[in-house]
């Protein structure tokens, strides 16, 4: 055979294998595709059976609702949406969940953290007992359930703050790091108006129930009841009043006419009982009304104070209450008795005088001048005055001629005092300072 026959019966061989096998293919792909199918089908609930439920049947940890983060899912040829912030999943968990989003915030004044727990509005979240755990502390719980925890006695230095979970409440899930003061630096706390309550939270008639009463040795009959004449007065400079809730709705512009030059207006007090930081109900309308009528003024805070961390809040609240507004007089503590019963009336000279000290330190430092009120026979028994030499004394002695011997700048000559623009009795005041 030649070799162009030998050429020719090999191809045709090769043709005819080739054609049988396409044959063969063409009539078993139906079976093959089903067996690929088959395959993939069982791989699938293999790894289906291998997912955990919940007990509601959906599939444990999967997002069922994935689709919304899909910018594009509803329309597809959308590659990419200009100006949208993507949130963060704590920001989901708290417009998805319901629950309260919590900030724990902390201060110290000396050796101690206050904890505030707020939303997302600042305010203190009440009704609560939550429980914290202070860094090598110990678990502290809100037992009066006023959104803050008050830990004392603890070493400068820092603290971890973590929050226990509480239903209804996104709790953050990073420990707050707080520094612990070593002393008193005598600056206004930032945040003391979480501490600031109004008279509608609190009993005011057992908080602030103090009727004033002189001591005996502090006053007499020849009290003077009408406003003085300061040329009658040897130094005088002034005469003025001070004035609290107590004197009501005061028409000021009858009061400057009736010759009122000066107003001592009280911004708040401190709880005979509970030690609660209360603003006086008329605190701001006496301190527009007194400015408006052309009358220089001045403020007090009734402080019940049993230690030099109180006196600085009380500082801080009456610089807070302030908020900027410019004084013609000093910003005094008012520190007298409290009938016997009130947390104050126990401590000592040297602890009344400390938190004198550290109240009036606290409102230099804020720019304002200081002060000290009180009577005659606190000056000369509870308190070290000769200590307080630095402040503005005002002194509370009821009679003709004082008999304190020491140094006053201003005196209180009665609580007796009747002015027009005034309902009720009124103290009266002279000052022989030079404002």
């Amino acid at each position: 055979m030649d070799s162009k026959v030998r050429r020719l019966t090999i191809f045709c061989m090769i043709s005819i294998v080739l054609l049988i096998g396409v044959v063969v293919v063409f009539m078993n792909f139906d079976q093959l595709v089903g067996e690929q199918k088959t395959a993939t089908v069982t791989q699938e609930v293999h790894e289906e059976q291998s997912l955990q439920l919940e007990d509601d049947g959906k599939v444990k940890g999967a997002d069922l609702s994935a689709f919304m983060k899909d910018e594009t899912f509803f329309d597809h040829d959308q590659k990419e949406y200009a100006g949208v912030e993507i949130s963060t999943g704590e920001q989901n968990t708290e417009e998805t969940s319901g629950e309260t989003k919590v900030t724990l915030l902390a201060t110290s004044v000396e050796k101690d953290l206050r904890i505030k727990i707020v939303d997302d509005n600042g305010k203190a979240i009440a009704g609560y007992d939550f429980l914290l755990d202070v860094d090598n502390v110990g678990t502290y719980q809100d037992l009066d359930k006023d959104g803050i925890v008050y830990v004392s006695g603890l070493k400068p230095g820092e603290y971890d703050i973590t929050m226990h979970d509480m239903e209804g409440f996104e709790v953050p899930t990073k420990p707050l790091t707080a520094r612990v003061k070593a002393m008193v630096s005598y600056t206004a706390i930032d945040d003391i108006s979480y501490l600031i309550h109004t008279e509608a939270e609190v009993d005011a008639a057992v908080e602030d129930s103090y009727e004033k009463e002189m001591d005996a040795e502090d006053e007499d009959d020849t009290q003077y009841t009408t406003l003085l004449d300061t040329d009658s007065l040897e130094n005088a400079v002034s005469l003025g009043i001070d004035v609290s809730k107590y004197q009501g709705e005061i028409d000021w512009d009858v009061v400057a006419a009736d010759g009122v030059e000066f107003a001592i207006i009280r911004c708040g007090y401190r709880g005979m009982q509970t030690g609660t930081l209360v603003e006086d109900p008329y605190f701001r309308a006496n301190l527009e009304g007194a400015k408006k009528a052309g009358i220089k003024v001045g403020i007090y805070f009734f402080s019940q104070a049993t230690n030099a961390i109180e006196a600085v809040e009380e500082a801080s609240m009456a610089v807070a209450l302030l908020d900027g507004e410019e004084l013609d007089y000093p910003i005094f503590i008012d520190t007298e008795g409290g009938g016997g019963t009130a947390r104050a009336d126990v401590i000592d000279a040297d602890t009344r005088t400390l938190v004198c000290k550290y109240f009036c330190k606290t409102i230099k430092n804020e720019g304002y001048d200081a002060g000290v009120y009180s009577g005659r026979y606190y000056y000369y028994n509870k308190v070290h005055v000769e200590e307080l030499e630095e402040y503005t004394i005002w002194l509370a002695e009821y009679r003709e001629t004082p008999l304190y011997a020491n140094r006053y700048d201003m005196w209180q000559y009665t609580s007796k005092g009747s002015i027009a623009g005034i309902e009720g009795n009124v103290d009266l005041n002279v000052s022989y300072l030079g404002y």
